[in-house]
């Protein structure tokens, strides 16, 4: 078994996909509150702790735009508009990763199985190292969204929770960020 890549602050980026009004609406209802909870932690945390943050839509005009409780924790962070279902497919988003030199990319929202997965794949391709955390991912049917999680392992992404990523980028316990970052979990 191979060991848990190195996961640090200077080059991890997170990317929130497509977490927007109309597909919100659409998902397993079980799931996509605590999802939505979740990724306002990992925005939290990476605004805390300096990650490059960035942000798609999936063609807003029909879909809405990012969820406002998020844009609210995004401001500043101009959303990626996009119709390809992977974000590295979209006009512009490999340059600005790579410009941020991020070599882990934490990647986030709708839907597991489509956008989220086919952005990791390419991701992966791309030699990023990919981190999916289980609970701020989210897809229409409970099946569908174990079938991604099922590709994106085979395919070599660290399938994790959200508290294990901020545990893994913060390091140690006795740090201001540490403190910051446990409101938010708790």
């Amino acid at each position: 078994m191979n060991p848990m890549p190195e996961l640090n602050r200077q080059e991890t980026a997170l990317l929130v996909v497509d977490v927007q009004e109309r597909l919100f609406s659409a998902m397993e209802a079980g799931r996509r509150d605590a999802m939505v909870k979740n990724i306002k932690i990992l925005v939290a945390a990476g605004r805390r702790l300096g990650l490059q943050v960035f942000v798609s839509e999936q063609y807003p005009k029909g879909l809405g735009h990012t969820l406002p409780e998020l844009r609210e924790l995004l401001a500043g962070v101009e959303p990626m508009e996009k119709v390809t279902f992977s974000c590295c497919a979209a006009e512009g988003f490999s340059d600005r990763l790579r410009g941020s030199g991020a070599r882990n990319v934490i990647v986030t929202g709708i839907e597991t199985h489509v956008c989220v997965l086919l952005t990791a794949l390419d991701l992966l391709s791309a030699g990023s190292t990919v981190y999916v955390p289980a609970d701020a991912v989210c897809s229409r049917t409970r099946e569908n969204h174990e079938i991604g999680f099922g590709q994106l392992r085979d395919a070599g992404a660290v399938v994790t929770s959200t508290e294990t990523l901020l545990y893994q980028l913060l390091g140690r316990s006795d740090t201001e960020d540490f403190r910051f970052l446990q409101s938010l979990i708790k």
